[in-house]
C-alpha cells in the first residue's frame, strides 16, 4: 500500500480541505444591533467537539476536531475579552508554488490566546514570518463593535471592514471559498455565496438579521441559487413512508458539514462575557443548536464535550448517527452527492429536522431568557451550570426515545 508523504499526514489533520461557508455582520445591520460571526463548517473532519482553553494570555472557547486530543487548533471560537475568529479556506489568491501549511487552526487558537481586539490581531499578522504558508479568509469581531475580514495568501493580507459601507452596503460580508482580493473564476462556493446572500439581503430588508436566521436560513438552507430549486417546496409534502432521492450538490449544507457556529458578540460596553457561541455540532440537518458562554469554571453541556467511550462529543456522535438516514444510498464513488429528503422532512412532521425543532426551540428560548437576565444582572454561573443540566437531560431524551435505533453507543 502506497503510503502518504509526511507532510501531506499533517495538512489533513490540521487544515480545513473543503468548503465552508462564513459570514462577518456589523451590529448596526442586527436586529439586536451585536455583532454576527458565521462559520458553516465543511471537512473531512466531521467528528467535532467543544473546548475551553485557560492556557494564554486569554481564556478562549472553541470548535475542535475530536481526533485532535491535543488542542492544537481551533476553527472557530471567541476569548474572554470578545475577540472573536474563524476561517475559511480560500483557493484563489497564492499564485506560486510555496507549499501550505494547512495550520489556519493553529493560527486561530493563537490569536484568541493573545488578542484582545481586531487592531492587536493585525499586529498579530504583522509580527508573522511570511510567507505565511496560508491561503484563507479570516473574520473577526470583536467587543468595540469592529467585523472584519482579513484576505490573507502567502505576503500579504488585505482587511475588508463590515462597517464601511462602501464595501459592505448592507453591514455584513460573505465568504466560500475564494477572496475578492484574488483572481475572480478561481477557487469555489460561487454558487453558496449567492444563496447566503439572498438570505441575508431578505433579512436586511425585514429588520430580522439574527443568529436565529442564520441557524434555520442559511445552515439548513435547501434551496440552491444557481439552479432555482427548493427541496422543501417541491418534497416536504410528500407522506414520510416515501424515500425521494434527490441530487444534492452545491447547497449550503453538504456532505461534509461537520458543525456550523454562529458567534453572537457584545455591543460596545458591555462585558464580553456575554459572547455567545450558539453551536450546531455535527451534521447541522440533524443536530441541535445549543448556546456555549467561556467561564472560569470551564463549564459545558456534557453533549458537546469530549466523550472517551465514543471518542467524540455525544451530541456530534448523534448527529452523524442519524445523518446515515439522509445519505441512504451507498453504491458508486458518487453516493455523497444525494439524500433521501423525505427522511428530513415530510407531510407527517416525522422528519430528522421537524422532530428536532420543538425541543430545539425549547433550548434556544431558556438560554435567550438567561441571557437577557444576565445582562441586566451579571451572569449567575449556578443557573448556567443548571441551564446546562437542562440541555443535556433534553438533547438524551429526544435522540434516545425519537432516534433510538439509530443513535446507540456501537
Amino acid at each position: 500500500m502506497k503510503r502518504l508523504p509526511a507532510l501531506i499526514i499533517i495538512i489533513l489533520l490540521t487544515s480545513d480541505i473543503f468548503s465552508c461557508t462564513t459570514a462577518v455582520i456589523s451590529g448596526k445591520y442586527t436586529k439586536d444591533g451585536r455583532p454576527l460571526l458565521l462559520k458553516h463548517r465543511d471537512t473531512w473532519a466531521v467528528n467535532n467537539r467543544i473546548v475551553i482553553f485557560n492556557d494564554g494570555k486569554y481564556s478562549c472557547v472553541g470548535l475542535v476536531n475530536s481526533i485532535d486530543t491535543s488542542g492544537k487548533s481551533i476553527w472557530i471560537g471567541y476569548n474572554s475579552e470578545g475577540f472573536a475568529i474563524m476561517n475559511s479556506a480560500s483557493y484563489n489568491l497564492n499564485n506560486d508554488t510555496i507549499e501550505q501549511t494547512g495550520f489556519e487552526g493553529r493560527l486561530m487558537k493563537e490569536a484568541l490566546q493573545e488578542c484582545a481586539t481586531i487592531a492587536d490581531f493585525e499586529k498579530f499578522l504583522d509580527k508573522r514570518k511570511k510567507p505565511y504558508r496560508l491561503e484563507a479568509n479570516f473574520g473577526v469581531i470583536d467587543a468595540q463593535g469592529g467585523a472584519a475580514y482579513f484576505e490573507l495568501g502567502n505576503f500579504k493580507y488585505v482587511k475588508i471592514d463590515a462597517n464601511d459601507q462602501a464595501v459592505a452596503p448592507f453591514g455584513y460580508l460573505i465568504r466560500t471559498n475564494y477572496s475578492f482580493t484574488g483572481k475572480m473564476g478561481k477557487g469555489g462556493g460561487y454558487v453558496r455565496y449567492v444563496t447566503a446572500d439572498e438570505v441575508f439581503r431578505n433579512a436586511v430588508a425585514n429588520g430580522d438579521l439574527s443568529y436565529r436566521t442564520i441557524v434555520n436560513d442559511i445552515s439548513r438552507n435547501l434551496t440552491h441559487s444557481l439552479t432555482g430549486t427548493d427541496l422543501i417546496a417541491e418534497y416536504g409534502d410528500l407522506p414520510q413512508n416515501t424515500k425521494k432521492m434527490v441530487f444534492f450538490k452545491d447547497f449550503i449544507p453538504r456532505s461534509g458539514s461537520s458543525s456550523s457556529c454562529i458567534i453572537q458578540g457584545v455591543k460596545k460596553g458591555e462585558d464580553p462575557a456575554f459572547t455567545t457561541m450558539w453551536t450546531m455540532l455535527g451534521f447541522p440537518l440533524t443536530t441541535v443548536t445549543i448556546p456555549v458562554w467561556l467561564n472560569d469554571e470551564g463549564i459545558l453541556p456534557q453533549v458537546v464535550k469530549y466523550n472517551d467511550s465514543i471518542k467524540d462529543a455525544p451530541l456530534c456522535h448523534y448527529a452523524l448517527k442519524l445523518k446515515k438516514k439522509v445519505y441512504s444510498y451507498n453504491l458508486g464513488s458518487h453516493s455523497s452527492y444525494y439524500i433521501n429528503i423525505n427522511a428530513l422532512v415530510n407531510r407527517d412532521n416525522t422528519g430528522i429536522m421537524q422532530v428536532i425543532k420543538p425541543v430545539e426551540d425549547m433550548i434556544l428560548y431558556e438560554g435567550e431568557k438567561r441571557l437577557e437576565n444576565w445582562r441586566k444582572g451579571g451572569i449567575d454561573i449556578e443557573e448556567m451550570k443548571n441551564y446546562y443540566d437542562e440541555v443535556d437531560s433534553k438533547v438524551n431524551l429526544l435522540y434516545q426515545t425519537a432516534f433510538n435505533n439509530e443513535i446507540k453507543f456501537n
